[in-house]
C-alpha cells in the first residue's frame, strides 16, 4: 500500500497555506485574491483592522483613503498606529501603508491622503473589486453608495459607536444588469433603500459624544473583511443577506433581514438619481468624529506651499511640519486653536465646531 503525499503550495502561495485549506478557497481562489483590488475609505478604527486583515489574506492591491492624521486618542482602537506616528504627525493612510508593507511586501498598497469628494472619487475608486466603509459620517457613506450603484461595485457598509456596531453588504443593481450576483438573483437593497437621507447633524451619536469600545470596532471590521474575501473570491452564495448588529457590552448579536430586493422608488438604485455623487446633496462642511474640529475643503486641484505658510505662521505660534502636512497652535481672538494644513490646501481647524469660525481661522492664516 502506498501513501500519497500532497505537494506543498507553490512558493508564492506558501504563506497562505492555512487559508487555502478552507472551504471556498484553495489555490484557484487564492490566486484570484492575489489579482484583486480592494479600496478602504477611512483608515480609523474600522479601516485599520480591515486593511490589516486583507493585507494578511493576500488581496493583491489595497487602496487606502483617509483625510486625517494620527492622534493619541486613536491608539485605543486603531491597530496600525503607535506613539511614533502621533509624534511625527503622520497621516493615517501613509502610516497604514508603511505598516502594511512590513506585514506583506507582496501586496501593492497605495495611500491617498485625501478627503473623498465627487471631484476625486472616480480617480480613487475606479477599478475596485469591492469598496469597504471605514467612515465616520453618513454623507460620505451615501456618496460611496452612489458610486457603487452607478458603477455596479459591491460596497460593504460598516459603523461602530459606543458598545455596538453594524455592517451590511450592498450588491447593487449594475448598469447592464449582468453582474455575477445579479445573474444569481442576489442583488440587495442599497444604502439609500434603508437611509434615504443623511441624518441631520446632532441626531446620531458619534465617538466624540458616546465614546467607542475598541473591540466593537474590531469585531465589525473583521466581519466586513470576511465579506470582502467572499466577494473577491466569487463566493456569492455565502455573502451575508442581513444587516448584522452587535452590542458586545450587552452580549447581543442580531441579524435584521431586510427586503430581498431593492426598494421600489429608491432614488439611487431604482431611479438612478445620484444626488451625493453629483453634488446635489451634502452640507459642504464636516465636523470630525472624536474631537472638536471642523474640516475646511478648498477648490479641487489646489496645491499650497507648506514651507512658505509655515514660515508665516511661526510669528503666531508653535509650528511643526513634515512632507505631508503642517500643524500650528496659536490664539485667535483670545481662544486657542490648532490648524493642520495638508498639501492640497485642505485644513482641519481644532478648537471649534462652528464652520464659520473655522473658515475665519483658515482665511486669516492660510488665505481665501
Amino acid at each position: 500500500m502506498t501513501s500519497s503525499v500532497t505537494a506543498p503550495p507553490a512558493p508564492a502561495l506558501g504563506r497562505y497555506h492555512r487559508q487555502m485549506l478552507l472551504p471556498g478557497f484553495g489555490e484557484e481562489a487564492q490566486r484570484r485574491l492575489l489579482t484583486s483590488v480592494a479600496t478602504i475609505v477611512g483608515c480609523g478604527a474600522l479601516g485599520s483592522v480591515i486593511a490589516d486583515s486583507l493585507a494578511r489574506a493576500g488581496v493583491g492591491e489595497l487602496r487606502l483613503i483617509d483625510r486625517d492624521f494620527v492622534e493619541l486618542t486613536n491608539l485605543q482602537r486603531q491597530v496600525l498606529y503607535d506613539e511614533s506616528d502621533v509624534e511625527a504627525g503622520m497621516p493615517k493612510a501613509e502610516a497604514a501603508r508603511r505598516r502594511l508593507e512590513r506585514i506583506n511586501s507582496d501586496v501593492r498598497i497605495h495611500a491617498h491622503v485625501e478627503d473623498l469628494v465627487p471631484a476625486n472619487i472616480d480617480r480613487l475608486l475606479a477599478g475596485s473589486g469591492v469598496i469597504l466603509d471605514g467612515l465616520d459620517n453618513f454623507e460620505s457613506r451615501l456618496l460611496l453608495n452612489d458610486y457603487a450603484v452607478r458603477h455596479g461595485i459591491p460596497y460593504i457598509y460598516a459603523a461602530a459607536v459606543g458598545t455596538h456596531g453594524m455592517t451590511f453588504d450592498v450588491l447593487p443593481t449594475s448598469p447592464g444588469g449582468d453582474a455575477p450576483w445579479e445573474e444569481l438573483e442576489l442583488a440587495t437593497p442599497c444604502l439609500r433603500c434603508i437611509y434615504e437621507e443623511a441624518p441631520p447633524p446632532g441626531m446620531t451619536p458619534t465617538c466624540d459624544t458616546a465614546g467607542v469600545l475598541g473591540p466593537v470596532s474590531s469585531s465589525i471590521a473583521l466581519m466586513a473583511a470576511v465579506e470582502a474575501l467572499k466577494i473577491l473570491t466569487g463566493n456569492w452564495a455565502t455573502v451575508r443577506r442581513e444587516m448584522t448588529h452587535v452590542d458586545l457590552w450587552d452580549n447581543t448579536f442580531r441579524g435584521f433581514r431586510l427586503a430581498e430586493t431593492p426598494r421600489a422608488g429608491c432614488p439611487c438604485c431604482q431611479e438612478r438619481s445620484f444626488d451625493y455623487l453629483e453634488g446635489r446633496a451634502g452640507s459642504g462642511s464636516t465636523s470630525l468624529c472624536g474631537r472638536r474640529a471642523v474640516q475646511i475643503s478648498p477648490p479641487p486641484d489646489q496645491v499650497v506651499d507648506l514651507v512658505e505658510i509655515a514660515r508665516r505662521l511661526e510669528a503666531h505660534g508653535e509650528v511643526t511640519r513634515n512632507r505631508f502636512l503642517l500643524r500650528a497652535s496659536f490664539d485667535f481672538r483670545g481662544e486657542p486653536f490648532e490648524l493642520t494644513l495638508f498639501r492640497d490646501g485642505r485644513a482641519i481647524v481644532k478648537g471649534t465646531q462652528e464652520p464659520e469660525v473655522a473658515r475665519r481661522v483658515y482665511a486669516q492664516y492660510v488665505g481665501t
